[in-house]
C-alpha cells in the first residue's frame, strides 16, 4: 500500500505488500522485498537492497553516498537483511570501491540516530543502541551488542557475541564472546549472560573463560598465549573462532583492564 504523498521512482522494484507511508522518497535502483514497512519521511536512495519484513522508522536515510572524499560515484549498494528494524534518523551509507557494499544482517536492531558508514558489515541479530557511530570498513560479528553513544574507529573488528558498554571508544579490535568496558576500552570478562540467553551451556562458557584467562590473565603476551591455547586446549568451534580472530587482527586487540 503506497500513499499518494510518497514519491516512488518508477524504476524502483518494490514488492506488492510493502507499505510506504506519506512523505517518503524512494529513488531508482532500489529493491524492497515483501512485508517491509517504510515509515513517513524516510529517504531510500540509489543502491538500497532491503529485505523482507523490515521496519524503517521516520527520518532514516538508507544508501546515501559515502562520506568519503575518495568516492568517485562507483556503482555500490547498501544491503539490509530480513526482519531488521531501523529506528528514527538512522543513516546507512552505501559502499565504495573497497567492498562495494555496506551490509546489515537479518534480525538486527539499529536504534535511533545510529550511523553506519560505507563498507561496514554488521552481522545477523546485532543490536546497536541509540547514537552508536560506526566509521567505515568496520566488521561486527553476529549477536554483538554495542551500547549507546559508542564510537567505532574505521577498520575495527568486533567479534560475535561481544558486548560493549555505553559511551565506549572502540579503537582496537574486540574479540568474540567478551565484555568490553572502561577507558581506554579493555577486557572486562566474557559476555556470560548473553551467551546463556543464546543457549550456550555452562561447560561451553567455562571453556571460553579459560581461553580468555590465558590471553588476558596469564601474564603471557598474545603470541605465547595463543600458542599455549593451541597446545593445551582441544579444538572447538568457539576456541577456533577466537584464535582466528586474534591471528587475523590488523588494528591489534584491545588490552586487558590491568594491562
Amino acid at each position: 500500500m503506497n500513499q499518494p504523498l510518497a514519491y516512488i521512482h518508477p524504476e524502483a522494484k518494490i514488492a506488492n505488500n510493502v507499505v510506504i507511508e506519506p512523505f517518503s522518497t524512494i529513488y531508482k535502483n532500489v529493491v524492497i522485498k515483501e512485508g517491509t514497512w517504510i515509515g513517513p519521511n524516510v529517504t531510500i536512495m540509489e543502491g538500497a537492497r532491503i529485505g523482507r519484513n523490515c521496519k524503517i522508522f521516520p527520518g532514516a536515510v538508507i544508501s546515501a553516498v559515502p562520506q568519503d572524499l575518495k568516492f568517485a560515484g562507483e556503482d555500490t549498494t547498501a544491503e539490509i537483511g530480513d526482519n531488521t528494524v531501523i529506528r528514527e534518523c538512522v543513516t546507512i551509507n552505501r559502499g565504495t570501491v573497497d567492498r562495494h557494499k555496506t551490509t546489515i544482517g537479518d534480525n538486527a536492531l539499529l536504534m535511533a540516530y545510529v550511523h553506519i558508514a560505507h563498507d561496514c558489515i554488521i552481522g545477523n541479530s546485532c543490536i546497536l543502541a541509540n547514537a552508536v557511530q560506526v566509521a567505515g570498513h568496520v566488521t561486527v560479528g553476529e549477536y554483538a551488542f554495542i551500547a549507546g553513544m559508542s564510537a567505532v574507529h574505521q577498520f575495527a573488528k568486533i567479534g560475535a557475541h561481544a558486548m560493549i558498554s555505553g559511551g565506549s571508544l572502540v579503537r582496537k579490535d574486540v574479540p568474540p564472546f567478551v565484555r568490553a568496558a572502561r577507558e581506554p576500552l579493555g577486557y572486562s570478562g566474557i559476555n556470560s549472560i548473553g551467551l546463556r540467553r543464546r543457549g550456550f551451556s555452562n561447560e561451553k562458557i567455562n571453556e571460553i573463560q579459560e581461553v580468555y584467562r590465558m590471553i588476558y590473565l596469564s601474564g603471557m603476551n598474545n603470541s605465547a598465549a595463543l600458542d599455549q591455547i593451541e597446545i593445551t586446549m582441544n579444538p572447538s568451534r568457539e576456541r577456533d573462532e577466537i584464535l582466528r580472530f586474534m591471528h587475523s587482527s590488523e588494528r591489534g586487540i584491545m588490552k586487558g583492564f590491568d594491562q
